[in-house]
């Protein structure tokens, strides 16, 4: 079994042994995720997919005989499915949530009939001693006005919607993964961890936090990703981003667009020294931590900077080298533009220990004292 975009869709493809193609498996205008699991005895691949497509992130459970038949979806409710087969490929657990529902493990047989429900995750201290409440999702459109872009928007516990909120965004942007929360709990992929962890943090000092994915990122099909392709830092990524924004600022009175943060790691790092670069009338602090600068992109927009721009990186690190940390304050030097630096001595990519916990601190101070919640 072959995984392809050759349509331009991620899709399943069966081949002999001798790599010649017998057929297509499956097909249609959504991406293939994952294949869980094959039962060669009865003929049946089991893999998840983004199929729904009201719901373009969603990812259900499906099923497709090996001749191309039966092809069906096993899973119901909205939401994250994450799937786990027994070796004889007869059952399943479903452990699935959503962003304001909490997880509930079933098992089921492999045609998708329920056996039982095994548990339900019990979040009642949640809300009624931390006074939690769940992100909101929403959707607004790119800044081609015609692309759906979808979201997650979190508040504070203490929330009243006649006060003014500064707002924050948490971006990735990267064309690796999608960032957004779209279960319970945040994907752990250390950056996004990192990011995620942060959201509901902020939100509880009172920001009003959001993330988005724009064009350029994965999840959503090869034309969606390609408009990034060989436009690293070009225009189409801060265009999507702050129309975001003014639209939720529309939709939200309480959003106060004079105190409006942007916060990311990785490649969220470069984006949010581009949008302080790029847009800087409009975001006013900005917190960029490991960030990787492309080339030179961002180092030629220096002179631009307007508010207060905290650079954390750990000097260990060999994905985004502490270098072009470096490269990006000779540029900022040279402008005679002041920033802010915190270097963690020995801390790779992903900080850990009390260099992660420092890190964390900092940025939530950062923000606390520049935008005044």
């Amino acid at each position: 079994i072959w995984m392809s975009e050759r349509n331009g869709w991620n899709h399943l493809y069966l081949y002999d042994i001798n790599g010649n193609l017998l057929r297509q498996l499956t097909n249609g205008a959504f991406p293939v995720v994952q294949v869980i699991a094959v039962d060669e005895e009865d003929g049946w691949v089991y893999f998840t997919a983004h199929g729904d497509q009201l719901r373009p992130y969603d990812t259900h459970l499906y099923r497709v005989n090996l001749d191309g038949t039966g092809f069906v979806r096993l899973t119901e409710v909205k939401g994250q499915h994450d799937i786990k087969f027994s070796p004889s490929r007869k059952f399943y657990l479903d452990i699935h949530s959503n962003v304001d529902r909490a997880p509930v493990t079933e098992m089921r047989r492999a045609d998708g009939s329920l056996l039982q429900t095994v548990s339900r995750a019990d979040i009642g201290r949640l809300k009624n001693e931390l006074k939690w409440s769940p992100p909101g999702e929403f959707i607004v459109k790119a800044a081609d006005g015609k692309t759906n872009l979808y979201g997650v928007l979190y508040k504070p516990c203490d929330f009243h919607p006649n006060k003014k909120y500064p707002v924050i965004e948490i971006i990735y942007a990267g064309e690796m993964y999608s960032e957004v929360q779209h279960g319970f709990t945040h994907r752990h992929f250390g950056t996004f961890e990192f990011h995620g962890e942060h959201a509901q943090a902020l939100a509880q000092l009172g920001f009003i936090v959001f993330m988005v994915d724009g064009r350029g990122t994965p999840e959503r099909g090869k034309a969606f990703q390609d408009v990034g392709y060989e436009k690293f830092g070009e225009d189409h990524t801060i265009p999507d981003h702050l129309g975001t924004l003014k639209q939720l600022a529309k939709q939200h009175p309480y959003i106060d667009m004079n105190r409006v943060g942007i916060f990311g790691h990785s490649r969220g790092g470069y984006f949010t020294r581009r949008a302080m670069l790029q847009e800087p009338d409009i975001y006013k602090v900005g917190v960029a931590v490991a960030g990787s600068d492309g080339g030179s992109t961002n180092m030629k927009l220096a002179g631009n900077l307007k508010g207060k721009l905290l650079l954390i990186h750990g000097t260990n690190d060999i994905y985004s080298p502490f270098s072009h940390t470096m490269k990006m304050i000779d540029a900022l030097i040279q402008a005679g533009k002041p920033y802010d630096l915190i270097v963690l001595p020995e801390q790779g990519h992903f900080f850990t220990g009390t260099g992660r916990t420092y890190a964390q601190e900092a940025i939530r101070r950062y923000f606390q004292e520049h935008l005044k919640p």
